[in-house]
C-alpha cells in the first residue's frame, strides 16, 4: 500500500496553512513535530497554537507559530543551513527541511541576481518561517506519503508589502518557485501563495503535471489561513489516498515522424539516443506518410530534467525538423537482476506474485532454439536457495 497526498489550495497555500491541514489530517503528528522543534534548537523561541475554527462554513484547523519577543535574528541562508545541519534533528526531517529551504534560497538568488550563499531572506526567514519549514518536514515524514499532487493554484492579485517596498502578487520568489504549475485567477485579491508555501510545493512536486490521483480516501485535513478573502474560503485541503500501485513517475515523451531515413540509419540513431543521459527508452512504429512514403513514428521517453538535452540530440541524430513533447506519468514495477545457473535473469514483483525472465542477450550465445528455451527455463525456474 502506497500513500499519496493531494493538495487542494482553495484559498492558496502558506507555511501555516500547510501545517494546519497536515495536523488536521494527521493529528498524531503533533507530538513528533514539537520534538523536532526541540531537537532543531528552536523550541525556546517559538510555540505552536492550534485553533479549531470555521472558515466560511468549513470546519478547519488554524495553526499559528508564536515567536518569542527576544528571539535573535535568523536572516542569512548560510546561518540557517548550518543551524539545521548541526542540530540533533532526525536525519530525514533535517534533509527535507534543508531541501525546502534550498528551493527558497535558489529562488531568491535568481530574483536578486546574487549567489545562493549571498541570499538574505529578510522577513521570510523569521523564526515563524523556520518553524513552518521544519514543521512541514516533520509532518511530511509522519504522514508516510511517497507521492504528491496539487489542484490548480490561485495567483491572487494586487500588491504585497515587503522589505523592498510594494511588489506585485505573486512575489518574485513565489513566481520563480511556481514555474510549471497550473495557475488561475479566481478574482480574489491579496497574496494567495507565500514564498514558504511555494517552496513546499516545489519540493513536493518538482515536475508539475496534470495528474488525477486514484486510490482509497484514507483521511482528509483542512487548514485555515490568517486573512479573509471576499467570497472565497481561505483554506488548504489535503486528501490522503491509499493506492495499491507504486507511485507514478513523471516522464517526458518526445514524438516525431521520419520519412527520409533508411531503417539502418534510424536504427543507429536510436542506439545513440538510448545512450543519451536521461533517456529511458526509444523506439518506432512503421506507417505510411505523405506521397505514399514509408514513415517511422519515433517515440523517445526521457526524464523531464533532461528533456531539453534529449531534444537537441534528436535533432542531431535524425533528420526530423520538428517534434512534439508530452508530459505524462508511468508506473514501474519493482525489479531485481540476478544470475541463476550462469544466466542473468530479471525478477519482477507483480501484484499476483513474482515472475522471472532470462535476459535475451545472454541466451543469444547458445546455439539452437531448443537449447535456448531449455536454458531460459532452467534459469527462470531455479530456486534461489
Amino acid at each position: 500500500m502506497n500513500r499519496h497526498l493531494h493538495l487542494d489550495p482553495v484559498g492558496g497555500i502558506s507555511g501555516d496553512m500547510f501545517l494546519g491541514a497536515m495536523l488536521s489530517a494527521f493529528p498524531d503528528a503533533r507530538t513528533p513535530l514539537v520534538q523536532d522543534w526541540q531537537d532543531a534548537g528552536i523550541a525556546d523561541h517559538v510555540r505552536l497554537e492550534l485553533e479549531e475554527t470555521r472558515e466560511k462554513g468549513f470546519a478547519c484547523l488554524r495553526a499559528k507559530v508564536i515567536t518569542a519577543s527576544d528571539a535573535p535574528p535568523t536572516a542569512h541562508w548560510a546561518d540557517i543551513r548550518a543551524r539545521i545541519a548541526e542540530s540533533a534533528l532526525r536525519t530525514p526531517v533535517q534533509e527535507r527541511a534543508i531541501a525546502i529551504f534550498s528551493k527558497l534560497a535558489e529562488a531568491e538568488a535568481a530574483c536578486h541576481g546574487v549567489t545562493v550563499d549571498q541570499v538574505h531572506f529578510h522577513e521570510i526567514a523569521d523564526w515563524d518561517s523556520l518553524a513552518d519549514i521544519i514543521g512541514a518536514a516533520s509532518v511530511l515524514e509522519s504522514s508516510g506519503a511517497s507521492s504528491f499532487s496539487t489542484s490548480p493554484i490561485p495567483i491572487g492579485g494586487g500588491r504585497t508589502r515587503t522589505q523592498h517596498g510594494l511588489i506585485p502578487v505573486p512575489a518574485p520568489a513565489t513566481a520563480e518557485l511556481l514555474h510549471g504549475f497550473e495557475l488561475f485567477d479566481d478574482g480574489g485579491r491579496g497574496e494567495r501563495v507565500t514564498p514558504t508555501g511555494a517552496a513546499i510545493l516545489a519540493h513536493l512536486i518538482p515536475t508539475p503535471l496534470p495528474y488525477s490521483p486514484r486510490g482509497l480516501l484514507a483521511s482528509r485535513g483542512t487548514g485555515a489561513g490568517q486573512m479573509q478573502i471576499a467570497g472565497i474560503p481561505n483554506i488548504l485541503r489535503i486528501l490522503t489516498l491509499d493506492t495499491l500501485s507504486a507511485p507514478a513517475q513523471a516522464v517526458s515523451l518526445i514524438r516525431f515522424e521520419i520519412d527520409d531515413m533508411t531503417p539502418e540509419e534510424l536504427s543507429v540513431a536510436l542506439d545513440h539516443l538510448r545512450a543519451a543521459d536521461g533517456v529511458l527508452d526509444a523506439g518506432y512504429q512503421i506507417g505510411f506518410g505523405k506521397k505514399g512514403r514509408t514513415q517511422f513514428s519515433v517515440t523517445v521517453m526521457t526524464q523531464p530534467a533532461q528533456c531539453d538535452h534529449v531534444i537537441t540530440r534528436c535533432f542531431e541524430e535524425t533528420s526530423t525538423i520538428g517534434l512534439r513533447v508530452d508530459m505524462t506519468h508511468r508506473h514501474v514495477l519493482p525489479r531485481t537482476e540476478t544470475v541463476r545457473n550462469g544466466t542473468p535473469i530479471k525478477t519482477v514483483a507483480r501484484p499476483g506474485g513474482t515472475t522471472s525472465k532470462a535476459e535475451s542477450d545472454a541466451l543469444a550465445r547458445t546455439s539452437t532454439l531448443k537449447a535456448r528455451r531449455w536454458q531460459a527455463k532452467q534459469a527462470e525456474q531455479c530456486d534461489d536457495d
